[in-house]
């Protein structure tokens, strides 16, 4: 068994790192996965510094992009952390995995792209129709939602402007 773990972790999680996974238990219409942050420490929120343990493990349970036919959730053990500056407005926070989770997330952020980019080419209702197919069900409201949370794309400025410009 311990020689299939780090393989689990390189099939679920490839390209994040500080993550480890500790089981996957599967059932006839969901996966799953047990893992946890193996992160030294987290920065505070907004890049103020990095912050001390100070509270206990925390469990999420974010959803994740299906696998095979079946929903996959996640039960992501992180650590809760406690701000020591008596004037930042931030007393306690959860360190977020970088890729995999954000702020207040209920899904990963490959659940998360998946009917963004569905939604970029085909809007609200088609797109929520097409996402339904691939196994990811989101509200039409949600696909736009995902779209307009997106960055702007950057325009490159132009190199030459004609008179008619």
């Amino acid at each position: 068994m311990e020689e299939v773990v780090p393989q689990l972790k390189e099939l679920l999680f490839p390209s994040i790192a500080d993550v480890a996974v500790l089981s996957v238990d599967v059932s006839i219409a969901t996966v799953q996965v047990d893992a946890e942050c193996t992160a030294n420490g987290a920065g505070l929120p907004g890049g103020r510094g990095l912050a001390e343990p100070g509270h206990g493990p925390y469990l999420r349970f974010p959803a994740d992009v299906p696998s095979a036919g079946r929903s996959v959730v996640l039960q992501l053990r992180v650590r809760r952390f406690a701000c020591r500056n008596s004037e930042c407005t931030c007393r306690t926070f959860v360190e977020q995995i970088p890729g995999l989770t954000r702020r207040h997330g209920q899904r990963t952020e490959r659940l998360r792209a998946t009917p963004a980019s569905v939604g970029l080419a085909l809007a609200g209702r088609a797109g929520a129709r097409l996402s339904s197919a691939l196994g990811v069900c989101v509200s039409r409201s949600t696909v736009l939602r995902l779209v307009e949370a997106l960055p702007e794309p950057e325009v490159p400025a132009p190199r030459v402007v004609g008179v008619g410009e």
